[in-house]
């Protein structure tokens, strides 16, 4: 059983799924939602890292406020409480990167279809954390 969940929460549909599945399957577990500002991948990102955290615009610090405001609702909803943090960088670096630091037992993420044949199960973001993770991934579609 997981004690430590990290769920990767966007606002979109798909992550509230992920988010709700958590929630409903492991009821005792403490649920942190993580949303990452992505930075766009270019040299920068290449010298520094996963681990560089860029500040971010007060617009986009109250872009991410609200949609971790979203995932709180939900959990008000369960009756659950939740951690919430922001970090930025590229999502899938940050998301491995946080699962570490956070010492988490599972990550429970939402699969994002995208056009093409590679992803049509599974995004780009969700299918790198799945090769990349220190922990078990449980995708949601």
């Amino acid at each position: 059983m997981a004690d430590r969940i990290l769920v990767p929460y966007d606002g979109t549909p798909q992550a509230k799924e992920a988010l709700e599945l958590t929630f409903d399957e492991f009821p005792d577990a403490t649920v942190i939602a993580l949303y990452v500002v992505e930075v766009p991948d270019g040299r920068w990102a290449q010298l520094v890292g996963p681990e560089l955290q860029i500040p971010v615009s007060e617009k986009a610090e109250e872009y991410a406020a609200d949609i971790l405001e979203t995932a709180t609702e939900l959990a008000t909803e369960y009756d659950r409480s939740l951690e919430t943090n922001v970090v930025t960088g590229e999502p899938d670096d940050r998301i491995v990167a946080q699962a570490e630091a956070e010492s988490v037992d599972l990550i429970v993420i939402g699969s994002h279809g995208k056009e093409g044949i590679s992803r049509v199960l599974l995004g780009s973001v969700a299918e790198t954390v799945v090769r990349r993770s220190p922990v078990p991934v449980l995708v949601v579609r």
